[in-house]
């Protein structure tokens, strides 16, 4: 079976907010084949299946903090008047049973491949920091450089910040 997404793609819309990997209402309606009102609407209608560990509404901070980073439009501009929800991999996998079409169900898979790679590649990191450790204890000091800069190499990249627009030199 060929990906209508790619996996790739569907990891880049992956978010971690309150401390849990999740996606936004619109990338998950966006996937799924269906306008984000309808993909919304169907999720109230079956709120019964969407605890608080699947499914919460992000608050006023959090979504100022996404349109700043991620360029998603304002409330009131563009369309949205609400403030988004998001999903965790469950609520991910319950909305496309709710929306009960052949796409969602397809596109759905390829989500839950996306949540399981990302969880793949954090135990893999947590593993290899473990390993670090442990060869750190057995050799001595001549080798910190090395374990350092090994550390340093398995930092997260901090990413650059974006100049939008016309900059003049000060």
């Amino acid at each position: 079976m060929r990906s209508v997404v790619p996996v790739e793609a569907i990891e880049r819309k992956i978010l971690l907010i309150r401390g849990r990997k999740v996606m936004l209402d619109s990338d998950l309606a966006k996937l799924y084949g269906v306008p984000t009102f309808r993909f919304n609407e169907q999720v109230r209608r079956n709120l019964k299946r969407f605890p608080e560990d699947f499914m919460f509404q992000l608050t006023k901070d959090e979504h100022r903090s996404l349109i700043s980073q991620f360029a998603i439009s304002k409330i009131g501009r563009g369309g949205r008047r609400f403030l988004p929800y998001v999903f965790t991999e469950h609520g991910a996998l319950m909305a496309a049973n709710v929306l009960k079409s052949e796409k969602a169900i397809e596109a759905s898979i390829y989500v839950v491949r996306a949540f399981a790679k990302l969880r793949e590649m954090i135990a893999s990191h947590k593993d290899l920091a473990r390993r670090l450790a442990e060869l750190e204890k057995k050799y001595d000091a001549q080798f910190k450089v090395v374990f350092d800069a090994i550390r340093q190499l398995m930092e997260p990249a901090k990413p650059k910040p974006r100049r939008i627009g016309f900059h003049a030199k000060v």
